[in-house]
Order: structure tokens, then sequence, then C-alpha cells
């Protein structure tokens, strides 16, 4: 499923092409995605200027002043631009057409993504009760020491859950755990004040070099330009279970957490 930095690579891809320029067009060939596609989108998007493209956790916001647009890639979801007149594939369900010949292209072969409309998205069910964004100013290390008071779930778990910080899934919960040396399962309200300092540090630092190599291609995900992205070839951790630690030797381990696989070094992680 494309996470934070696979979205942000999107959003940054896309944005030059769409910013500032207007809707002539929507094509949707396929309602049936995760909800179905309002036909509101239909109506009040073409005729409209992109104003901006925003990212609010893993949904992709295209504001104008009618409303504004929110987009989900789901599991498989991709977005692109193309000259509008290349021919749809199968599983290109929704043409945004663009003033001048370009269109942005959603792709979703599993139709789990979603395309929904907004008058505010900051009140809007999917996004109002989020928790702040990873690489912003509202989060750090005393704030995920506060919230962790009383948590007994495990760390995993805890910097998992969007309504505490949005954008750590698990590959980066996997990857920040491991920088940080803080074992997946040790419960979230026995960290110290100190050491979540240096979790939040290093939530950052992931999710900061994955969006500069891409996103990680695991499955589906390719970036707004096509490409897809390169961090699977930094993990430390994810997906290398029996494989030698980079720092120590010991086989990384691998084991169920949340119904999620979890990777880590029993030696480097406490």
């Amino acid at each position: 499923m494309p996470e934070l930095p696979e979205v942000e690579t999107s959003r940054r891809g896309i944005s030059p092409w769409m910013e500032g320029k207007r809707v002539s067009r929507v094509t949707v060939r396929e309602r049936r995605l995760r909800w179905p596609v309002p036909k509101e989108i239909d109506r009040k998007l073409p005729g409209q200027v992109i104003r901006s493209i925003r990212r609010r956790a893993k949904y992709l916001l295209f504001d104008t002043d009618a409303g504004t647009l929110l987009m989900h890639l789901g599991m498989s979801g991709s977005v692109r631009i193309i000259d509008a007149a290349e021919p749809a594939a199968k599983h290109d369900h929704v043409d945004i057409g663009l003033a001048g010949g370009k269109a942005l292209r959603f792709r979703d072969p599993r139709r789990f993504g979603s395309l929904l409309w907004a008058h505010d998205p900051a009140t809007h069910p999917l996004l109002r009760d989020l928790g702040p964004e990873p690489l912003g100013d509202d989060f750090g290390g005393d704030y995920l020491w506060r919230l962790a008071r009383g948590r007994r779930i495990s760390i995993k778990q805890f910097i998992m859950n969007a309504s505490i910080v949005v954008g750590v899934g698990n590959i980066y919960a996997s990857e920040s755990l491991f920088l940080a040396g803080i074992h997946p399962v040790r419960r979230a309200d026995r960290i110290a004040l100190k050491r979540m300092h240096l979790l939040a540090e290093s939530i950052r630092s992931v999710l900061h070099q994955a969006i500069i190599a891409g996103g990680t291609t695991l499955r589906d995900f390719y970036g707004g330009d096509g490409e897809p992205g390169y961090f699977q070839q930094k993990l430390e951790v994810y997906g290398r279970d029996e494989e030698p630690c980079y720092r120590c030797d010991e086989p990384v381990s691998v084991i169920v957490l949340g119904q999620r696989s979890t990777f880590y070094c029993k030696r480097c992680q406490r």
C-alpha cells in the first residue's frame, strides 16, 4: 500500500503540471472504487483552477475555489501525468483533463482507492480525527511521550496509530524503531522521554530519506512521473528476515504484531 513517502512523491511529481491549471473535463470510467465516485466531482471540478495540491496523511487534496478533491491511492492506486489523448488501459478509472492537453490519470487495479469531494477538508470524517504530520512542527518526542502515558500497547502499534501520528506505515515503523534502537514490542508507556525524542527524530529521518528516494516499490507503487521508488534498496530490517543485521551481523528477526510482519534486530533493539 502506498504510504506517506509514496503519496508525497506523487504529490511532488504532479504538482508542477497541475497547480494553476484549469480543469477542462473529468472522465470517470469506473465509479465503483472503495466508495462510489460522487457525481459532484463531475459537476463541480470542470472549469475550476487547481489552486494547490496538498497532502494530509495519505490523502492528496486538490484545492479549488468550489471545493477540494480528496484522493486516496488505496492498496494499488497510482497517478501520473499523460497526454490527454492517450488511450486508457483496463484499470485507468478516472482522468482529470487540463487546459493545454495534459491529464491526470488515476489507475487502481484493486479499486481500494477513492475520490471524494469536500467543501471543508478539515471537517471531513476521514481527516478530522487524524494526528499531526510527522514532518511538521507539532510532532516530536515530547508529544509522543505525553500521549504514551498509560498506553499499554506496543510502541510499534502506538506509532502506527493515525490518531497519534499519520503516515508511519508498517515499513517505516520497523525502519524507524531500528534506527532508534527500540524493540518493537516494548510498551509505549515504558519508553523514557529521551528515547522518545530519538524515536521522533528517527521517524523524521526515515520518512525524509524515503521521500528523497521516491518511496518504496514493493508491489505496485510508481510515482507521479511513472518511475518506481528506490527506498527499498536502503531498507535496514524490513523484508530482511534471517539476513545479517548491517550493524552487528545478528540475523534479522520477524514476528507478527497487530497482524503485520515486524522486522527487528534482537541485539540492536531493546
